[in-house]
């Protein structure tokens, strides 16, 4: 576990690979290799993003479900905030600018890089989902269409729950700049989607400011040089 975790937002090492990703959309695949990083054993809670920026900002309150309503530059702004908070050097520059810049070196807190997601959700295995899935994830069928707190299913062979259902998670990544611009990449499914939704290798994508009660995000921070 990551020593300087918030109490309750503990961190393991997701260990180095290389994963296919592919997008539905386009009928793309292409692989990526994937340095060791630490990522969050589960999405951000409410209490955790109060804690950092004072703010309650989702729909379905409750310190222990994942914040939501939040959009992709509220994410980064928390990242920056808690590096902060923490003593640790910010990952991205620009915020307040027209693009944000990610800070490669930085020991702080980030989003993680769309491949970083897929390689850690899918912990070594090969098939759509880490297990079957209403073990492993809340969704339309077995949710009763609300959010649910962190933890409360079947984590993956990494010790990672929910990373698939309950919420949306955003990534670093633009989705296709050629075609939507600065749009970013959403990963995992949500409480409200159908189980089609929940696998390793969906992908969505929604503009950086967009906020709505089935998105959240996890942290990642990256494994300091030795």
């Amino acid at each position: 576990m990551d020593a300087n975790a918030m109490a309750g937002e503990e961190m393991i090492t997701v260990p180095p690979g290389r994963v296919t990703l592919s997008d539905r959309r386009t009928q793309r695949s292409w692989q990526a290799d994937v340095a060791a990083f630490h990522l969050g054993v589960h999405p951000v809670t409410q209490a955790a993003y109060a804690q950092v920026t004072g703010e309650w900002p989702s729909a379905a309150q409750g310190e222990r479900r994942p914040v939501e309503g939040v959009s992709w530059l509220d994410a980064v702004l928390y990242c920056n905030s808690r590096s902060r908070q923490e003593g640790l050097t910010p990952a991205y520059r620009h915020v307040d600018g027209e693009s944000v810049a990610w800070r490669a070196s930085a020991d702080g807190y980030r989003l993680p890089a769309e491949a970083e997601w897929e390689h850690a959700c899918r912990a070594g295995t090969t098939e759509a989902r880490y297990g079957p899935l209403d073990e492993i994830a809340w969704h339309r069928a077995n949710s009763g269409e609300r959010i649910h707190e962190v933890g409360g299913k079947r984590p993956n062979a990494w010790g990672l729950h929910d990373m698939l259902g309950n919420v949306w998670e955003w990534c670093w990544d633009v989705y296709d700049a050629e075609v939507y611009k600065s749009y970013r990449v959403l990963r995992g499914g949500g409480w409200f989607d159908e189980p089609w939704s929940c696998r390793a290798s969906v992908r969505r994508r929604s503009h950086p400011t967009f906020r709505i009660d089935d998105v959240g995000f996890r942290v990642a921070r990256s494994v300091s040089p030795a």
